[in-house]
């Protein structure tokens, strides 16, 4: 008698719950990148080594304080931390500090950050909407470059 297999094994279980990351890891998504940390510090907030910061948001540490791009906004003693001898960023603490929406599943280690408002005005201000693709009914790729010179109404849903 042959054996039966199901197409997609993976969800054979959908309700069995499957690991995010590596235990002990933490996972921040960002922009639509989902970056694991190894090590996160002990605490309330979010605290990520400063050689990190780069890879989860695109900021980097300099003396006049976290810059991306044209962006340099300066760090208060909440953000950089010191703890049992090891320096640490408080990413959440940045967010506060720049009044950007975030969540986290403290449970499951995952973190989520929108786009900080400094970033956000100047997409609103230019009236662009920014670069993406997506596949309409027909399986066509459409993307914000195909519209480039019209108008257009785009317009989200998600179930959650």
């Amino acid at each position: 008698m042959a054996e039966t297999m199901m197409a997609y094994p993976e969800l054979r279980h959908p309700f069995e719950e499957t690991p995010i990351h590596p235990p002990g890891s933490t996972t921040v998504l960002y922009q639509g990148r989902e970056v694991t940390l190894a090590e996160t510090g002990a605490g309330d907030g979010l605290l990520i080594r400063p050689d990190d910061l780069p890879s989860v948001n695109g900021f980097e540490l300099k003396p006049e304080g976290a810059c991306r791009e044209e962006v340099c906004i300066p760090l208060n003693e909440d953000v950089l931390i010191r703890q049992d001898g090891t320096d640490w960023f408080d990413l959440a603490a940045f967010a506060d500090l720049v009044g950007q929406p975030h969540v986290a599943d403290r449970p499951a280690g995952v973190w989520s950050f929108a786009e900080i408002p400094a970033r956000r005005e100047s997409m609103m201000v230019d009236a662009m909407a920014p670069d993406f693709e997506v596949t309409d009914r027909q399986g066509n790729s459409i993307g914000t470059a195909d519209l480039k010179g019209r108008k257009a109404l785009i317009a989200t849903w998600s179930s959650w």
